[in-house]
């Protein structure tokens, strides 16, 4: 009986080709897969035995893939990608069914709406449901899996809250608005500007102009506004400068809607924390969303180290 799937070459030597030409180095393809230099440069003489054909161009200090090794690279991404895939799902199998979310109404439309498709797209054996609440979900009586909670002090009995998401609040506005200026917008010029105020919260602008060197008068004239997407669509349609809060503002200052003119920025005495019971710790469905959670705010924070104005 013939032998099936004969010409396959060891896995090892499969993934030292895909991160060597991934990174187009060998000293950076033993990095990620942590093993020596000497070890990837001999499994990658090794598959090039197996195959008969040169992959790599090799210079003193470049490496360069042949015609072949680009054309090999692409279906061994393909069976890479196809094995990750079915092995993800095997172990997640008893991690169908729907997921749900409980979120902050401003959190969903700001934050997680712009990218909880990226989750659909890595787990489609998941459904997700998105229920936006001011309050904090009972995990006994509702149907949900994890909530995310904008608060000082995260103590929910028999809860577990984890740390997801800092914050930075500073003045936002329209481009047009900022324009308007001519480049001759200053902090002082703010005192006498059309303000917007947001009623819930725990920053105000009188603590920004305060670090910002200046004296407010006492009653700061400006509309108020319960709900912070409220104010901010407001700050779209040129209404005034309004104090903005990072995960709610950087997409859109990043899009070019929205403009924080001044690197002067407040910390807030709020964080986002991932929130669940204590006693599903281990349940699949948490760690998958918990885990994709923690990458999406790891990039979101990455690109928010960069100026944004």
């Amino acid at each position: 009986m013939a032998i099936k799937y004969r010409n396959i070459p060891p896995l090892r030597a499969i993934k030292a080709f895909e991160a060597s030409a991934r990174h187009l180095s060998f000293t950076k393809a033993a990095e990620e897969l942590h093993v020596t230099q000497a070890a990837i440069s001999h499994q990658i003489k090794n598959l090039e035995n197996i195959t008969g054909v040169p992959l790599f161009k090799r210079y003193n200090r470049a490496l360069k893939l042949t015609f072949e090794g680009r054309m090999y690279l692409i279906s061994v991404r393909n069976a890479l990608e196809g094995i990750e895939k079915a092995t993800r799902q095997l172990k997640n199998q008893d991690a169908s069914g729907t997921l749900n979310i409980s979120v902050l109404p401003s959190f969903a439309t700001k934050w997680l709406s712009k990218r909880i498709w990226k989750f659909q797209q890595q787990h489609n054996e998941l459904d997700v449901r998105i229920s936006a609440f001011e309050w904090l979900t009972d995990f006994k009586k509702d149907d949900c899996d994890i909530a995310i909670r904008y608060t000082a002090e995260p103590h929910y009995p028999g809860l577990k809250a984890e740390l997801f998401l800092e914050e930075e609040v500073f003045p936002v506005c329209s481009k047009q608005l900022y324009d308007s200026f001519e480049g001759r917008l200053s902090p002082d010029k703010l005192l006498k500007a059309k303000l917007l105020h947001e009623d819930f919260t725990t920053e105000d602008w009188h603590e920004w102009f305060e670090l910002a060197g200046l004296t407010a008068q006492v009653n700061l004239r400006g509309t108020r506004f319960s709900h912070t997407v409220t104010m901010l669509e407001s700050v779209e349609n040129h209404q005034g400068f309004a104090l903005g809060r990072t995960t709610l503002v950087q997409d859109d200052i990043e899009r070019g809607l929205l403009v924080a003119p001044f690197d002067i920025k407040m910390k807030s005495q709020m964080s986002y924390y991932l929130v669940y019971p204590e006693s599903h710790e281990n349940d699949t469905k948490l760690q998958i969303i918990k885990s994709w959670l923690f990458e999406e705010a790891e990039k979101f924070q990455s690109q928010g180290n960069q100026k944004l104005f």
